[in-house]
């Protein structure tokens, strides 16, 4: 799933639990429903991975896609956090998925066919989404 800045759901894919991310890189962010702006070099658009990120294919796919890629190598997040005491910015992606946990057709897969599976998955993202864009 590819959130923006916020924890807003921009995109999402399905596989099986035995298959790497960083594998599913390319449909998720083809997945995406709306034309993304332009990257300039006053405004860039960032693209945050966390260590399951780290190889080749995933920091290719970001030039392609005119990100500008922030991934911590395996090792360094730890060594941060030692040093300088930062936290992790992870929990944009965690409050995210614990929004998705609030729906019960999707926090356990009943659903045989794949299809309908990512179906309510779609219906549960653009409820968030939905709750994100009201006022107030």
């Amino acid at each position: 799933m590819l959130t923006d800045g916020r924890g807003v759901p921009l995109g999402a894919v399905i596989d099986g639990a035995n298959r790497n991310d960083h594998k599913l890189m390319r449909q998720t962010l083809d997945a995406i429903p709306i034309k993304r702006p332009r990257p300039t070099r006053r405004r860039p658009q960032h693209l945050c991975l966390d260590k399951g990120f780290d190889y080749d294919e995933p920091r290719a796919l970001a030039g392609e896609f005119a990100f500008t890629l922030h991934l911590r190598t395996r090792g360094e997040e730890a060594d941060a956090k030692r040093h300088a005491g930062a936290k992790a910015r992870r929990w944009v992606v965690e409050r995210t998925h614990s929004w998705l946990n609030r729906f019960r057709a999707i926090l356990i897969r009943w659903n045989k066919k794949p299809a309908n599976y990512l179906a309510m998955l779609h219906l549960a993202l653009a409820a968030i989404a939905w709750r994100h864009a009201l006022p107030g």
